[in-house]
Protein backbone atom coordinates (compact mmCIF):
# COMPACT_ATOMS: atom_id res chain seq x y z
CA UNK A 1 0.00 0.00 0.00
CA UNK A 2 1.41 3.31 -0.87
CA UNK A 3 0.93 6.29 1.48
CA UNK A 4 1.76 9.61 0.66
CA UNK A 5 3.82 12.04 2.10
CA UNK A 6 4.59 15.51 1.37
CA UNK A 7 8.21 15.02 2.49
CA UNK A 8 10.53 12.39 1.48
CA UNK A 9 11.50 9.92 4.31
CA UNK A 10 15.36 8.75 4.69
CA UNK A 11 18.34 11.07 4.19
CA UNK A 12 19.11 12.19 0.22
CA UNK A 13 21.81 10.19 -1.41
CA UNK A 14 21.51 11.05 -5.56
CA UNK A 15 20.46 13.73 -7.04
CA UNK A 16 20.84 14.22 -10.51
CA UNK A 17 18.80 15.41 -13.72
CA UNK A 18 16.60 12.92 -16.36
CA UNK A 19 18.19 13.75 -19.67
CA UNK A 20 16.84 13.01 -23.18
CA UNK A 21 19.15 10.07 -24.00
CA UNK A 22 17.13 8.09 -20.76
CA UNK A 23 13.56 8.41 -22.55
CA UNK A 24 11.35 6.02 -24.51
CA UNK A 25 8.90 6.55 -27.33
CA UNK A 26 6.41 8.33 -25.77
CA UNK A 27 9.33 10.89 -23.91
CA UNK A 28 8.85 9.81 -20.67
CA UNK A 29 12.20 8.60 -18.59
CA UNK A 30 12.68 4.19 -18.56
CA UNK A 31 12.12 2.94 -15.89
CA UNK A 32 15.24 1.02 -15.51
CA UNK A 33 16.98 4.20 -15.61
CA UNK A 34 15.33 5.52 -12.75
CA UNK A 35 16.01 1.70 -11.11
CA UNK A 36 19.41 1.77 -12.09
CA UNK A 37 19.81 5.66 -10.11
CA UNK A 38 18.19 4.09 -7.04
CA UNK A 39 20.60 0.88 -7.08
CA UNK A 40 23.23 3.44 -6.61
CA UNK A 41 22.16 5.58 -3.82
CA UNK A 42 20.94 1.78 -2.09
CA UNK A 43 24.47 0.71 -2.77
CA UNK A 44 26.31 3.77 -1.17
CA UNK A 45 23.36 3.78 1.77
CA UNK A 46 24.26 -0.24 2.33
CA UNK A 47 28.45 0.32 2.02
CA UNK A 48 28.37 3.31 4.52
CA UNK A 49 26.15 0.94 6.91
CA UNK A 50 28.24 -1.77 6.17
CA UNK A 51 31.70 -0.62 6.12
CA UNK A 52 32.44 -2.53 2.88
CA UNK A 53 31.91 -3.91 0.04
CA UNK A 54 28.27 -4.71 -1.46
CA UNK A 55 26.36 -6.17 -4.43
CA UNK A 56 22.76 -6.37 -4.70
CA UNK A 57 20.81 -9.42 -4.52
CA UNK A 58 17.25 -8.75 -4.61
CA UNK A 59 14.77 -5.79 -5.62
CA UNK A 60 11.90 -7.20 -2.89
CA UNK A 61 9.42 -4.50 -3.96
CA UNK A 62 9.36 -1.34 -6.68
CA UNK A 63 6.46 0.67 -6.97
CA UNK A 64 6.62 3.22 -10.02
CA UNK A 65 3.76 6.33 -9.09
CA UNK A 66 4.26 8.77 -10.97
CA UNK A 67 6.34 9.26 -14.97
CA UNK A 68 9.94 10.83 -14.28
CA UNK A 69 10.17 13.51 -17.34
CA UNK A 70 13.25 15.63 -19.06
CA UNK A 71 14.05 17.59 -17.10
CA UNK A 72 13.11 16.38 -13.62
CA UNK A 73 15.91 16.47 -11.07
CA UNK A 74 15.68 12.79 -9.68
CA UNK A 75 15.98 12.57 -5.94
CA UNK A 76 16.80 9.39 -4.11
CA UNK A 77 16.39 8.79 -0.07
CA UNK A 78 17.53 6.00 1.54
CA UNK A 79 17.05 4.52 5.40
CA UNK A 80 18.31 1.11 6.82
CA UNK A 81 15.06 -0.58 6.54
CA UNK A 82 16.79 -4.30 8.01
CA UNK A 83 20.56 -5.28 8.97
CA UNK A 84 20.63 -9.03 9.23
CA UNK A 85 23.90 -11.24 9.42
CA UNK A 86 25.39 -10.66 6.21
CA UNK A 87 22.35 -8.81 4.19
CA UNK A 88 21.14 -5.25 4.53
CA UNK A 89 18.03 -4.24 3.60
CA UNK A 90 17.24 -0.97 2.15
CA UNK A 91 14.72 1.62 1.85
CA UNK A 92 14.16 3.93 -1.04
CA UNK A 93 12.07 6.73 -2.45
CA UNK A 94 12.67 8.77 -5.88
CA UNK A 95 11.09 12.34 -6.07
CA UNK A 96 11.40 14.16 -8.93
CA UNK A 97 11.48 18.57 -8.61
CA UNK A 98 9.88 19.33 -11.53
CA UNK A 99 11.47 22.35 -13.85
CA UNK A 100 13.80 22.49 -11.42
CA UNK A 101 11.45 23.81 -8.91
CA UNK A 102 10.80 23.04 -5.14
CA UNK A 103 7.76 21.66 -6.77
CA UNK A 104 8.36 18.05 -5.48
CA UNK A 105 6.49 14.57 -6.45
CA UNK A 106 7.44 11.13 -5.32
CA UNK A 107 7.67 9.02 -8.32
CA UNK A 108 8.88 5.49 -6.93
CA UNK A 109 9.76 3.83 -3.37
CA UNK A 110 11.29 0.65 -3.25
CA UNK A 111 13.19 -1.87 -0.81
CA UNK A 112 16.59 -3.34 -1.74
CA UNK A 113 18.86 -6.37 -0.74
CA UNK A 114 22.59 -6.52 -0.42
CA UNK A 115 25.00 -8.67 0.69
CA UNK A 116 28.41 -7.78 2.28
CA UNK A 117 31.31 -9.37 0.84
CA UNK A 118 34.92 -9.50 1.79
CA UNK A 119 38.04 -8.66 -0.17
CA UNK A 120 37.59 -12.06 -1.90
CA UNK A 121 33.91 -12.04 -2.87
CA UNK A 122 32.52 -13.85 -0.33
CA UNK A 123 30.27 -13.09 2.33
CA UNK A 124 31.01 -11.31 5.73
CA UNK A 125 29.55 -10.83 8.70
CA UNK A 126 28.17 -7.07 8.46
CA UNK A 127 29.61 -5.12 11.77
CA UNK A 128 27.31 -4.15 14.96
CA UNK A 129 27.06 -0.70 14.79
Amino acid sequence: MIVESAEPDGALTIRTIAMPADTNPAGDIFGGWVMSQMDLAGAIAAVERVRGRVVTVAVEAMTFIAPVKVGDILCVYTKVDRVGTTSITIALEAWVRRNRLDDRQKVTEARFVYVSLDENGQKRAIPKD
